[in-house]
């Protein structure tokens, strides 16, 4: 199956460890698939809610269609997702954990529709960044040392 990626949350995999993740759909307008479709769009600062047995995304922005009229959607608002009802009582389960929250890791395509994907994460201590930081720089050293060996 092809997928196309439309926008990654990068900052979500350096704050927070992912544990899990789900697939869900996402309800949108035409300007919004629209923009999509132009590559406007970020999941910066966004998460997701459990509100009322539905699942909102908070926070993400979908840039205004250049070619829409009086009938373009605004750029940031509360988006529903859409999961089965086992995925949502899964995903209750794990916010009700002490430190777990949800977060938007990434938008694609898939089969001519948006999908997004939604990560159970818990946050990372700024030893853990620290650690990740010295780890990559350690890898690009040792592949520059190869490569002047060889």
């Amino acid at each position: 199956m092809e997928t196309k990626e439309i926008v990654n949350n990068r900052r979500a995999f350096f704050d927070y460890e992912v544990l899990k993740t789900f697939e869900a759909g996402i309800v949108l307008q035409g300007t919004e698939v629209k923009s999509l479709r132009e590559g406007g769009g970020s999941l910066q600062e966004s998460y997701v809610r459990i509100l009322q047995d539905e699942v909102f995304l908070i926070g993400g922005s979908i840039a205004l269609y250049r070619h829409g009229n009086i009938h373009n959607h605004t750029e940031r608002q509360d988006r529903k997702l859409l999961l089965h009802r086992n995925e949502i009582d899964k995903l209750k389960e794990f916010v009700q954990e002490k430190g777990m929250t949800l977060i938007a890791l990434r938008l694609y395509w898939k089969k001519g529709r948006v999908k997004a994907s939604i990560g159970c994460c818990r946050g990372k201590k700024q030893y853990d960044k620290r650690a990740v930081i010295k780890e990559r720089d350690d890898n690009r050293s040792m592949a520059r040392e190869i490569k002047g060996r060889l």
